[in-house]
């Protein structure tokens, strides 16, 4: 947002692919509601469902290849969305590109994909190992190495796809812990029918 409606104007009109229900949208509307509050990103949301009509779909891997077979103008996903599509189907195949929000816009967040351990599970140490290896540079090595186009983040290991350097990303300044659970964010797309 940072000033400016994005995806909500106007001008995207039936133009703009979503997946309301999908859980990678939720910490976008979370960084709005805790930036703005919640009447503003229900506003949004609303917006945002009106602009996208009949193209509000299951997951993202669908609003990727909507847009990249140009049925959709623009799609709201997680990066590595794309960069797999590009990767399944070829470059020469892209028809398509990635971009960002603008640099620290609102929408433009960080999430990560969690790991935890149950209570009620019976293999708590090896659950632990478990948590532990992924953390390690051998577990993050496999990330960096692996079609997820997820970025690792722990043991200073790098990404050795062909994606936007981790170092040159832009995003809001809201943290993992202000993200929070998405309790909120779902809480909003209830409200807005997305859900």
């Amino acid at each position: 947002m940072g000033g400016h409606l994005g995806p909500a104007d106007p001008q995207w009109k039936n133009k703009l692919a979503i997946a309301g229900g999908e859980t990678d949208f939720q910490p976008i509307v979370t960084s709005i509601a805790r930036t703005y509050g919640n009447s503003a990103a229900l506003k949004w949301l609303e917006s945002v469902k009106a602009n996208a009509g009949s193209h509000d779909y299951p997951d993202n891997e669908t609003i990727t290849d909507e847009v990249n077979q140009g049925q959709v103008a623009i799609g709201i996903i997680n990066q590595y969305y794309w960069y797999r599509e590009r990767a399944e189907i070829g470059a020469t195949n892209m028809h398509s590109a990635i971009a960002y929000f603008a640099p620290h816009d609102v929408g433009y967040v960080l999430d990560v994909s969690g790991a935890a351990i149950l209570k009620s599970s019976k293999h708590q140490a090896d659950a632990q190992k478990f948590l532990a290896f992924l953390n390690s540079a051998p577990g993050q090595e496999i990330i960096a190495h692996s079609d997820s186009f997820e970025y690792p983040i722990a043991s200073g290991v790098t990404t050795a796809k062909p994606e936007t350097p981790f170092t040159e990303l832009q995003p809001n300044s809201i943290t993992i812990a202000e993200l929070g659970t998405g309790s909120l964010a779902i809480k909003l797309l209830q409200e807005a029918q997305l859900l």
